[in-house]
């Protein structure tokens, strides 16, 4: 069942996307991790922890390790708003792998690793 009907512009159609058995997707968690050695807890949406899951899981690489990745690589504030950085994150994997499969993944990736030596090597 729909959680919404009526169909007039893009975001009625996000709407009308949605089952009433996805309702859980919006529900917050929170989970507590050690980066760095410090603990903390992010409060996530349940639709963000699942797209970290299969990002940690396409990086062959745990979860809390994924998440002091994202934590380290992420300069947006000088707070370091992680859930902020995450959800970020999230959505610019799902924009970008979302469509692809596994072995265009693996290409995509190596493609951008080749630019990013490549800037490296370059003298500004």
């Amino acid at each position: 069942m729909n959680i919404y009907s009526e169909i007039n512009d893009v975001l009625d159609h996000m709407f009308n996307a949605c089952t009433t058995s996805q309702i859980n997707e919006f529900i917050p968690e929170k989970r507590g991790f050690r980066i760095h050695g410090h603990s903390t807890t992010i409060s996530l949406e349940r639709a963000f922890w699942n797209v970290l899951d299969d990002m940690a899981s396409e990086s062959k690489t745990t979860l809390p390790r994924l998440i002091e990745r994202v934590h380290d690589g992420c300069l947006v504030a000088n707070d370091k708003n992680i859930a902020s950085c995450l959800r970020v994150i999230c959505l610019k994997y799902l924009n970008v792998y979302s469509n692809c499969a596994p072995a265009a993944r693996a290409e995509l990736t190596a493609r951008a690793v080749k630019q990013q030596e490549r800037r490296r090597v370059l003298p500004a």
